[in-house]
């Protein structure tokens, strides 16, 4: 037969009752208030940025009839913090994901997945988003949402449940969803859909100083590599190169997807999604795309880079095929273009004789979202449809030869403004060329 045992539940310690029974696992994981991580400095948005970002939250509540909503965000690409690093702050790592329970009125609060010293530290991070912070009590999420709700007497409710993974349409956890059901049976739980690409997809000011941020965190990671690049060494110790240049300046590693392949006998036409132990040799060429984060705000970058000079069937492709194709696209990145426009643009490829991998550019609102452009389809919402200032743009077509072997990834990050676009870095538009 197999039991149950739940902790014992004590409520939050004050620093003087807990401060001599460290050794306890109930006063250490329920400490507050204490002076650990006094002098921790974070780089935060500031409050009236917050203070918009609730309202606007807020606002799509109201239009939705929602008393109250969960909002997750996990490290997973797909997420990348999702709404709950929107709206605090605080990047997870522990766990599948962290909420925050918003009210229509009252005050937030984080359920982060530690307590103790961990979310000492959460809590001096998040200061100036939101000041309610409990930890998940090994992970009992939904008991703590409960609580919550309970609290703000909205156990008869209407609760909306924010997507975690809005690429792949994933939700908190059926065993936190079933405590959720359990114990607010008079509630009504509502899955919403797409409420933070709405709320992000035209990004505030400060936003855009950390998409720029991350866009030279971006540069510095691709020249990390071509310092790194030399024949012998290994892809990991690329990935290692990139990582590295992007987590010395505060960043934090979305993606690195690098791979190579000998530019006389091709056989690949996009990055590794996990580089190998393969070693480098002269007259290989790098294929990468990779994806930096700052605050909460990510950018992408992907650029050839050759071992030696090009060979004549590299350079050709590059000067005929890839470049002319994407400067096509990015001379439709514009206000009040439609976002078809960039497919179109992109036929090229095939006018040309060759083809490319499916997808041509996506937006970023957090991470990768719409518009999602293929060279059959363009999927957009409303909202997206045409592009507006404050949207960032992704132009990444990939050519590929007619024969499937061999491409070239090329994109680069962009910001619409009302005289065009901005690029975000500034890596050179050419084959960079290494070893």
């Amino acid at each position: 037969m197999n039991v149950t045992i739940t902790p014992p539940r004590i409520g939050p310690q004050t620093w003087e009752a807990c401060r001599g029974k460290l050794d306890q696992a109930l006063p250490f994981a329920n400490m507050r208030d204490t002076p650990y991580y006094r002098d921790a400095i974070y780089e935060q948005f500031s409050r009236q940025e917050y203070e918009r970002r609730y309202a606007a939250l807020r606002a799509k509540m109201r239009e939705h009839k929602l008393d109250a909503i969960i909002v997750p965000g996990g490290p997973s690409h797909w997420s990348f913090g999702g709404g709950m690093l929107w709206l605090t702050g605080h990047w997870e790592w522990h766990a599948l994901c962290c909420y925050v329970v918003v009210p229509l009125d009252g005050e937030p609060t984080l359920i982060y997945s530690m307590g103790g010293t961990h979310a000492e530290a959460v809590r001096r991070q998040v200061a100036v988003a939101v000041q309610d912070v409990r930890h998940s009590r090994n992970g009992r999420y939904a008991d703590i949402m409960v609580e919550r709700i309970r609290e703000l007497k909205l156990e008869r409710g209407r609760i909306g449940l924010m997507e975690i993974d809005p690429r792949h349409e994933d939700y908190l956890p059926v065993n936190q969803y079933n405590v959720l059901r359990h114990n607010l049976p008079d509630a009504e739980l509502v899955f919403t859909k797409g409420f933070l690409h709405e709320l992000v997809v035209v990004h505030s000011e400060e936003e855009l100083r950390c998409v720029r941020k991350a866009g030279v965190l971006c540069e510095r990671a691709m020249e990390a590599m071509v310092a790194r690049a030399k024949p012998g060494v290994p892809e990991y110790e690329l990935r290692a190169a990139a990582g590295a240049a992007i987590l010395d300046d505060g960043g934090d590693i979305d993606f690195l997807i690098i791979g190579t392949t000998p530019m006389a006998n091709p056989a690949m036409v996009f990055g590794n999604p996990r580089p190998s132990h393969r070693k480098l040799q002269k007259g290989d060429i790098i294929n990468m795309e990779l994806a930096a984060g700052y605050n909460g705000m990510s950018a992408q970058i992907g650029s050839p880079i050759t071992l030696g000079p090009p060979n004549d069937m590299v350079r050709k492709f590059w000067d005929e095929i890839t470049l002319p194709g994407y400067q096509r696209i990015v001379a439709e990145i514009k206000p009040g273009n439609a976002t078809d426009s960039m497919r179109h643009a992109a036929k090229f490829f095939r006018d040309k004789g060759v083809q490319s991998r499916p997808v041509q550019v996506h937006g970023i609102d957090i991470v990768t979202d719409k518009p999602h452009v293929f060279a059959e389809r363009t999927e957009a919402d409303e909202i997206d449809k045409v592009l507006k200032p404050g949207m960032i743009i992704m132009a990444e077509p990939n050519p590929i030869t007619a024969d499937g072997l061999f491409g070239i990834f090329l994109g680069h990050t962009f910001i619409v403004n009302d005289k065009g676009h901005e690029i975000v870095d500034q890596f050179p538009l050419e084959i960079a060329i290494a070893g």
